[in-house]
């Protein structure tokens, strides 16, 4: 046997127990269950991941709806397009907290947004709920914890719910299935390069 043709038969032995290991784990994993995700962390990516899941299960076939927080009165792409597809949403459309100056209309316009989301959350035909931003909700102390968390739990069993945002609270991390933190390496904002369109929004 030459040279080569050991390195392809090491190859092959070393892809079929890693076959062997993915086969038994997908074998063991039998329960059906919707799912809490959260993306957290500094880094960009983490809504951009959060509409990702949205357009994956549309694309599938089945029912979402997106609570947006925060960015709401910018020109969204993401919503552009989903509503296109009978995506439903409840916007904030405040835009940042550092543009509005305003806590009272800030926590207001939360309280309405997540108002809807409840209903999302309440609705067994739904099938993903997409929290965008949520987590700044509860740094701000605009909606209260228990809320959220009586929402979570008592949603439908089989709907998925995908929460995204900076500092995300330690009870929502505990109590989420899936938990992924976006890090920055390094940003072209930082460099002073404005957002894009189509990347950045």
């Amino acid at each position: 046997m030459s040279s080569e043709q050991q390195k392809q038969q090491r190859h092959r032995e070393r892809q079929q127990r890693l076959k062997v290991q993915v086969d038994s784990a997908i074998a063991a994993a039998t329960e059906d269950k919707g799912l809490l995700l959260v993306i957290t962390g500094n880094g960009k990516g983490k809504s951009t991941s959060g509409f990702g899941t949205v357009a994956r299960a549309v694309g599938h076939g089945q029912k979402a709806a997106v609570a947006q927080f925060i960015k709401g009165n910018w020109d969204c792409g993401e919503r552009n397009l989903l509503q296109q597809h009978g995506v439903q949403f409840a916007v904030m459309a405040t835009g940042f907290t550092w543009d509005t100056q305003d806590k009272t209309a800030d926590i207001a316009a939360a309280e309405l947004v997540w108002q809807q989301a409840e209903q999302f959350l309440a609705d067994d035909a739904i099938d993903l709920v997409l929290l965008d931003e949520l987590t700044y909700m509860l740094s701000y102390h605009y909606i209260e914890l228990d809320r959220i968390e009586r929402a979570l739990m008592s949603r439908p069993a089989t709907q998925h719910v995908v929460i995204t945002g900076r500092a995300c609270h330690r009870r929502l991390i505990e109590l989420a299935d899936t938990v992924s933190e976006v890090q920055n390496v390094k940003h072209a904002f930082d460099s002073g390069v404005k957002a894009q369109k189509g990347v950045d929004w």
